[in-house]
């Protein structure tokens, strides 16, 4: 049995790299059990005994060099397509920002060997649209490639216009109390209200915020707003140099806060290098389990670039 297991431990590392970019990362050796730890821990959790449906999930956490940082998502590779509702009872179930569900586009192809896949992510109350290997989503193609220990996805790029204050008044007041605004915008194109505090305010303001999620609903109920980006200027002469820090709320999906948001920064990249004069953007979501990302603005689209770290894989028997 021992033989049996190394070799099924040693089929899995492509599967587990694939994983990897999935999550925005790439990791090596860490977070594994011995083979004989592994063996042992199968006989006694019962792995092999039969169920409807066997279903392979990672939890990693992405935008991070260490454990318990960064954004902590799951992905489960399936063989075929799940109901539009269990998908949504796995999410609830696994109550982290999000759940990935993939699918080899090439029903020929093993998660090994694939390159193409159909993509689908859901927090714990709904399915998020807004999320080289290629992902068909709901918001089109995702790219994904390695650049050296990091994993390079590329993300459209959302403008952001002048908001009229006291059309938000209510859900600015719930989400920085009295805190002073330098400059506050809306994107249509992912439904984002933008708030950049006063540059008299250091990070700290940023961190310690706690905005209230029902007080927020409660003032937008319209559908308009799905999600609150409040940002400040960095400081790019001081190591490592962040050029901005943000921190991104949405209630609305479930999620108080997002640990560390990739597609909140189709917005902040561009609303930043105009301001900054610059292309290339180190930026830190100030979370309390934060994350770091790096920016490059490419005309309309955006490379988010990070890395991630392998928590945990098991088998969902359903």
């Amino acid at each position: 049995m021992l033989s049996t297991t190394v070799v099924h431990f040693q089929e899995q590392w492509p599967t587990v790299q694939k994983v990897r970019v999935i999550m925005l990362g790439w990791s090596r050796g860490q977070g594994h059990v011995t083979r004989v730890e592994n063996q042992l821990f199968q006989e006694f959790i019962g792995v092999g005994k039969t169920s409807a449906m066997d279903i392979p999930i990672f939890i990693m956490d992405a935008f991070t060099t260490l454990p318990f940082k960064g954004n902590p998502a799951a992905v489960c590779l399936l063989q075929k397509p799940l109901s539009e509702e269990l998908y949504q009872k796995i999410a609830t179930e696994m109550n982290l920002p999000e759940t990935a569900f993939v699918i080899c586009k090439n029903t020929s192809d093993s998660f090994s060997t694939a390159s193409r896949f159909s993509l689908r992510w859901f927090t714990p109350t709904n399915e998020n649209a807004n999320r080289v290997i290629v992902f068909d989503t709901l918001s089109g193609e995702l790219c994904n490639r390695i650049r050296g220990d990091c994993i390079v996805m590329d993300f459209p790029i959302y403008t952001s216009t002048p908001q009229e204050p006291h059309e938000v008044a209510e859900l600015v007041k719930a989400v920085v109390g009295d805190l002073p605004l330098e400059d506050l915008q809306y994107s249509e194109d992912s439904k984002t209200l933008l708030l950049r505090l006063a540059d008299t305010c250091d990070i700290s303001a940023l961190t310690s915020l706690k905005p209230d999620p029902e007080r927020m609903m409660k003032s937008e109920h319209t559908g308009k707003i799905k999600g609150v980006s409040v940002t400040i200027k960095g400081a790019p002469d001081s190591q490592p140099g962040y050029d901005f820090f943000s921190r991104f709320f949405t209630p609305w999906n479930g999620i108080t806060e997002d640990p560390v948001t990739g597609s909140a920064h189709s917005i902040l990249a561009k609303y930043w290098a105009d301001r900054l004069g610059k292309q290339r953007l180190l930026a830190y979501q100030s979370s309390s389990r934060g994350g770091e990302l790096d920016l490059e603005v490419k005309g309309h689209r955006l490379d988010i670039a990070g890395r991630t770290v392998f928590i945990l894989q098991g088998t969902l028997s359903l």
